[in-house]
This record gives structure tokens, sequence and C-alpha cells, in this order.
């Protein structure tokens, strides 16, 4: 058996939450869009929200390029973050697209989350965190998200 079948095995069993139905909302044009980043790279950042079992966010301020990661592992290759933080927070390509007028504007702050989620259902993330993420990104009028998975 190789490592992938491995793993899948480990996991297939593992509850998940059915999300059912999700709603949409149609984003305006890019050209008229105010723009925020959503990663789980797992910055530690300004911990304005909760950070309750790992299922919340951190505020992260578009001025700031500072970032240091929450985690350590020796699973996680932290070499491209190093060297270019736009790996996994594109803020620098977000700034030269709105400069060029390919999108209205970038947000003035982005989250960050922890990728790995110890629980599967994903509770907290669901009824707390997530809800206070959204609240926050619509109270600063953000229209379409990035999401870039670490």
């Amino acid at each position: 058996m190789g490592s992938d079948e491995v793993i899948r095995a480990g996991v297939a069993a593992l509850p998940a939450f059915d999300f059912g139905v999700t709603s949409a909302t149609i984003a305006p044009p890019l050209s008229k869009a105010r723009v925020a980043i959503v990663t789980t790279a797992g910055f530690r950042g300004d911990r304005t929200a909760s950070w309750t079992d790992g299922q919340g966010f951190t505020v992260l301020d578009t001025a700031e390029r500072d970032h240091t990661l929450a985690h350590l592992s020796p699973n996680f290759d932290r070499v491209g973050i190093a060297a270019d933080l736009n790996v996994v927070y594109p803020i620098d390509r977000l700034d030269e697209l709105a400069s060029a007028g390919v999108i209205q504007s970038v947000a003035s702050r982005h989250l960050s989350f922890m990728g790995a989620q110890p629980d599967h259902t994903l509770s907290t993330l669901r009824l707390d965190t997530g809800p206070a993420a959204a609240k926050l990104l619509r109270d600063d009028g953000v229209d379409v998200v990035v999401l870039t998975p670490v």
C-alpha cells in the first residue's frame, strides 16, 4: 500500500459535517470590488478575534508585512513563505491590481486561520469564528475574498 493510500485509509472514516446547501451572492465586477485575503497560513498577527481550539483567526492589517507563523511542524515547509510572503499572502499583488485599476480597492484588514483543524466537525468555526470573520469582512465592505489554502 502506497503512502497516499495509507493516508486516505486513515481519514476515510473521520466524521465530516454536511453543510447542506450553501448560499451564494454574485460579486460586482472586479473593477468595482473591494478585495481581502483569507489565508490558512496560521499567522500570529494581532489576535483581535477568538483563537478558540485552533478554529479562530487573526486579523492582519493591510499595511503590515512582518507576519510570523503561529505553529511549528516538521511537515510544513516554510521556505517559500520566508522567500516571499506573497506565496501565501499575496498582498503586494493585490496592491498592484488596485494600482492598475483591475480591482477597485484592497481591504484594510485580512484574515489568517490555522489550516490544520483537529475538530473535523468544525463546530467552533461554523457557529462562532466563521460568522465573526464574515461579519468583519462585510463591515469592511469586502466584495471578494482571495482564499490561499496553505
